[in-house]
Protein backbone atom coordinates (compact mmCIF):
# COMPACT_ATOMS: atom_id res chain seq x y z
CA UNK A 1 0.00 0.00 0.00
CA UNK A 2 1.36 3.40 -0.98
CA UNK A 3 1.78 5.74 2.01
CA UNK A 4 3.03 9.27 2.58
CA UNK A 5 3.80 9.49 6.29
CA UNK A 6 2.70 12.60 8.11
CA UNK A 7 3.89 13.50 11.58
CA UNK A 8 1.11 14.22 14.06
CA UNK A 9 2.05 16.95 16.53
CA UNK A 10 0.59 16.88 20.03
CA UNK A 11 1.47 16.26 23.67
CA UNK A 12 2.29 12.58 23.00
CA UNK A 13 5.85 11.36 22.60
CA UNK A 14 5.56 10.61 18.90
CA UNK A 15 2.72 10.44 16.39
CA UNK A 16 2.27 9.49 12.74
CA UNK A 17 -0.46 9.11 10.13
CA UNK A 18 -0.02 6.89 7.10
CA UNK A 19 -1.29 9.58 4.71
CA UNK A 20 -3.82 12.32 4.12
CA UNK A 21 -7.39 11.08 3.76
CA UNK A 22 -8.53 13.06 0.70
CA UNK A 23 -6.78 14.60 -2.26
CA UNK A 24 -9.75 16.69 -3.39
CA UNK A 25 -13.50 16.84 -2.97
CA UNK A 26 -15.99 18.48 -5.32
CA UNK A 27 -19.49 19.46 -4.16
CA UNK A 28 -22.12 17.89 -6.44
CA UNK A 29 -25.27 19.29 -4.83
CA UNK A 30 -27.88 17.69 -2.59
CA UNK A 31 -29.56 14.32 -2.94
CA UNK A 32 -33.33 13.73 -2.73
CA UNK A 33 -33.08 13.81 1.09
CA UNK A 34 -31.24 17.13 1.26
CA UNK A 35 -27.85 15.58 2.07
CA UNK A 36 -24.78 17.14 0.51
CA UNK A 37 -23.10 14.91 -2.09
CA UNK A 38 -19.41 15.07 -3.02
CA UNK A 39 -17.10 13.52 -5.58
CA UNK A 40 -14.09 12.75 -3.42
CA UNK A 41 -10.67 11.62 -4.60
CA UNK A 42 -8.81 9.87 -1.79
CA UNK A 43 -5.28 8.64 -1.22
CA UNK A 44 -4.82 4.87 -1.33
CA UNK A 45 -4.86 4.74 2.48
CA UNK A 46 -7.80 7.16 2.56
CA UNK A 47 -9.81 4.98 0.19
CA UNK A 48 -9.02 1.82 2.17
CA UNK A 49 -10.02 3.59 5.40
CA UNK A 50 -13.23 4.85 3.82
CA UNK A 51 -14.08 1.39 2.48
CA UNK A 52 -13.44 -0.18 5.90
CA UNK A 53 -15.20 2.40 8.05
CA UNK A 54 -18.16 3.38 5.89
CA UNK A 55 -18.63 0.48 3.46
CA UNK A 56 -17.79 -2.30 5.97
CA UNK A 57 -15.16 -3.81 3.67
CA UNK A 58 -13.31 -5.94 6.22
CA UNK A 59 -10.77 -6.98 3.56
CA UNK A 60 -9.11 -3.59 4.21
CA UNK A 61 -8.07 -4.55 7.77
CA UNK A 62 -5.01 -6.58 6.78
CA UNK A 63 -3.44 -4.12 4.32
CA UNK A 64 -4.02 -1.18 6.66
CA UNK A 65 -2.54 -3.05 9.65
CA UNK A 66 0.38 -4.19 7.50
CA UNK A 67 1.01 -0.57 6.42
CA UNK A 68 1.10 0.48 10.09
CA UNK A 69 3.45 -2.41 10.93
CA UNK A 70 5.84 -1.61 8.09
CA UNK A 71 5.82 2.19 8.11
CA UNK A 72 5.05 3.47 11.62
CA UNK A 73 5.75 0.72 14.14
CA UNK A 74 9.52 0.57 13.36
CA UNK A 75 9.81 4.29 14.27
CA UNK A 76 8.58 3.65 17.83
CA UNK A 77 10.81 2.39 20.61
CA UNK A 78 9.91 -0.44 22.97
CA UNK A 79 6.14 -0.51 22.50
CA UNK A 80 4.76 -2.62 25.35
CA UNK A 81 1.16 -2.82 24.20
CA UNK A 82 -1.39 -1.41 21.75
CA UNK A 83 -4.69 0.29 22.54
CA UNK A 84 -7.36 1.09 19.96
CA UNK A 85 -9.01 4.48 20.25
CA UNK A 86 -12.54 3.92 21.60
CA UNK A 87 -15.20 4.25 18.92
CA UNK A 88 -17.64 7.15 18.82
CA UNK A 89 -20.39 5.02 17.29
CA UNK A 90 -21.35 1.60 18.62
CA UNK A 91 -20.99 -1.07 15.92
CA UNK A 92 -21.04 -4.87 15.99
CA UNK A 93 -17.46 -4.80 14.63
CA UNK A 94 -15.26 -1.77 15.21
CA UNK A 95 -12.88 -0.87 12.36
CA UNK A 96 -10.17 0.62 14.62
CA UNK A 97 -10.34 -2.36 16.97
CA UNK A 98 -9.97 -4.78 14.06
CA UNK A 99 -6.94 -2.89 12.69
CA UNK A 100 -5.32 -2.66 16.15
CA UNK A 101 -5.83 -6.37 16.81
CA UNK A 102 -4.35 -7.30 13.43
CA UNK A 103 -1.40 -4.94 14.01
CA UNK A 104 -0.80 -6.58 17.40
CA UNK A 105 -0.79 -9.97 15.71
CA UNK A 106 1.72 -8.81 13.10
CA UNK A 107 4.15 -7.13 15.54
CA UNK A 108 3.51 -9.65 18.31
CA UNK A 109 2.37 -7.15 20.94
CA UNK A 110 -0.67 -7.44 23.21
CA UNK A 111 -3.73 -5.35 22.41
CA UNK A 112 -5.86 -4.17 25.32
CA UNK A 113 -9.43 -3.34 24.31
CA UNK A 114 -10.69 -2.18 27.69
CA UNK A 115 -7.87 0.00 29.06
CA UNK A 116 -8.96 3.24 27.37
CA UNK A 117 -12.69 3.80 27.76
CA UNK A 118 -15.03 6.44 26.40
CA UNK A 119 -18.40 7.09 28.01
CA UNK A 120 -21.18 7.64 25.53
CA UNK A 121 -22.45 11.17 25.96
CA UNK A 122 -24.72 11.17 22.91
CA UNK A 123 -22.70 13.86 21.16
CA UNK A 124 -21.32 13.10 17.72
CA UNK A 125 -18.06 14.78 16.73
CA UNK A 126 -18.59 14.11 13.02
CA UNK A 127 -20.57 17.29 12.37
CA UNK A 128 -18.40 19.54 14.54
CA UNK A 129 -15.70 21.51 12.74
CA UNK A 130 -13.55 23.34 15.26
CA UNK A 131 -11.30 21.88 17.89
CA UNK A 132 -13.04 23.95 20.56
CA UNK A 133 -16.45 22.51 19.66
CA UNK A 134 -15.01 19.01 19.80
CA UNK A 135 -13.23 19.58 23.13
CA UNK A 136 -16.52 20.83 24.62
CA UNK A 137 -18.41 17.81 23.25
CA UNK A 138 -15.79 15.35 24.53
CA UNK A 139 -15.69 16.82 28.04
CA UNK A 140 -14.47 14.23 30.54
CA UNK A 141 -15.73 11.24 28.57
CA UNK A 142 -12.41 9.33 28.54
CA UNK A 143 -11.21 7.17 31.42
CA UNK A 144 -8.70 4.41 32.10
CA UNK A 145 -9.63 0.95 33.32
CA UNK A 146 -6.77 -0.56 35.31
CA UNK A 147 -6.95 -3.91 33.56
CA UNK A 148 -3.26 -4.59 33.03
CA UNK A 149 -1.41 -7.04 35.27
CA UNK A 150 2.00 -5.95 36.48
CA UNK A 151 3.21 -2.53 37.49
CA UNK A 152 4.84 -1.28 34.27
CA UNK A 153 5.37 1.34 33.18
CA UNK A 154 5.18 0.51 29.48
CA UNK A 155 5.18 2.47 26.26
CA UNK A 156 1.74 2.37 24.64
CA UNK A 157 0.69 2.80 21.02
CA UNK A 158 -2.79 4.28 20.53
CA UNK A 159 -4.27 3.44 17.12
CA UNK A 160 -6.98 5.57 15.50
CA UNK A 161 -8.52 5.70 12.05
CA UNK A 162 -9.00 9.42 11.34
CA UNK A 163 -7.03 12.26 12.91
CA UNK A 164 -8.64 15.66 12.33
CA UNK A 165 -8.23 18.33 15.02
CA UNK A 166 -6.62 16.07 17.62
CA UNK A 167 -9.25 16.84 20.27
CA UNK A 168 -10.15 13.18 20.91
CA UNK A 169 -6.54 12.05 20.90
CA UNK A 170 -5.54 14.81 23.33
CA UNK A 171 -8.37 13.81 25.70
CA UNK A 172 -7.26 10.17 25.48
CA UNK A 173 -3.64 11.21 26.04
CA UNK A 174 -4.61 13.16 29.16
CA UNK A 175 -6.09 10.14 30.93
CA UNK A 176 -3.44 7.68 29.69
CA UNK A 177 -0.68 10.05 30.78
CA UNK A 178 -2.05 9.95 34.34
CA UNK A 179 -2.08 6.13 34.34
CA UNK A 180 1.00 4.97 36.31
CA UNK A 181 1.44 1.87 34.11
CA UNK A 182 2.12 4.02 31.04
CA UNK A 183 5.49 5.65 30.32
CA UNK A 184 5.50 6.94 26.74
CA UNK A 185 2.46 7.40 24.54
CA UNK A 186 2.73 6.96 20.78
CA UNK A 187 -0.04 7.70 18.29
CA UNK A 188 -0.67 6.04 14.92
CA UNK A 189 -3.56 7.09 12.67
CA UNK A 190 -4.53 5.69 9.32
CA UNK A 191 -5.25 9.14 7.87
Amino acid sequence: MRVSLREIAGPWDQGWALDKHSIKSTYLGEDAYGHARFDTERTEVGEATYQLKYQHDWNQVDPLAQALAENIFPKLQNVGFIVPMPASISRHRQPVTEVAQRLGSIVKKPVFLDVLLKAGNGKSLKDLNTKGEKVDAIGESFSVNDGIDGSGPWNVLVVDDLFHTGASMEAAFKVLHSYPKVRKIYVAALT
